[in-house]
């Protein structure tokens, strides 16, 4: 299948985001609404942005124990999202309760196990006690995500190549740290990848925030990014 654009609505106001989706309604498909908006705004604002025809990812990185995961996916389960995330170093048993209150009660969510964030590497890791490399620690993180029962991962682009050949071929991919070619970095993330290398690399999905929310013409730059992925396949 070709690689998808998600946009990640990382804006601190749902007046900022209304122009922006107002420009993108009916030629972009996903919307990620993370903590920054949810917060904010809280479960009333993904049901307002799906109802203006967007699929929502909802990007909450449940990490807790096993129970109350579970309980929060049973919870969450009656908003209208298709993707929601949970950190695979929750471990095994956390990991098989959020994917058994999944086929429970909302069996069509794809549940995305984050692996190593973006914003973290070899030093970062090494911070928190984890002496693997980025790419060994999501390597053993996606495999305990699989067979835990999740069915989606999200990882730096530049692990989706290894993770094709370690994993079923129908496990999703979701990459943030895109950047368009030709884009100046200046944020937090530091594994990176243009959308073109993404999509050959194998990412289903990519996610893109301030290239396009920070645009001239938001509409324009994602226009662009997916003219990219169409290319590539």
């Amino acid at each position: 299948m070709p690689t998808d654009l998600i946009l990640a609505l990382d804006v601190p106001t749902r007046e900022e985001a209304a122009p922006i989706l107002r420009q993108l309604r009916g030629s972009l498909r996903w919307v990620k609404i993370g903590l920054q908006m949810f917060t904010a705004h809280g479960p009333d604002y993904v049901r307002a942005v799906a109802d203006e025809g967007f699929d929502i990812f909802l990007d909450l990185k449940l990490h807790d124990i096993p129970n109350t995961v579970a309980k929060a996916v049973e919870s969450l389960a009656s908003l209208p999202i298709g993707m929601l995330t949970l950190h695979t170093c929750g471990g095994r048993e956390m990991m098989t309760a959020a994917d058994a209150a999944r086929r429970a009660t909302k069996p069509g969510l794809l549940l995305l196990g984050v692996t190593v964030l973006t914003s973290m590497n070899a030093a970062g890791l090494a911070e928190t006690g984890v002496a693997a490399a980025p790419d060994a620690q999501v390597s053993r993180l996606g495999r305990l995500a699989i067979d835990s029962g999740l069915r989606g991962l999200v990882c730096s682009p530049l692990e989706v190549t290894a993770l094709r050949r370690e994993l079923p071929a129908d496990v999703q991919l979701v990459t943030p740290g895109i950047r368009p070619a030709g884009e100046a970095g200046g944020d937090d993330q530091k594994r990176i990848m243009t959308p073109a290398e993404a999509a050959r690399a194998g990412s289903s999905y990519i996610v893109v925030g301030r290239p396009i929310l920070k645009a001239p013409s938001p509409a324009e730059a994602a226009a662009k990014i997916m003219a990219d992925l169409r290319g590539t396949k």
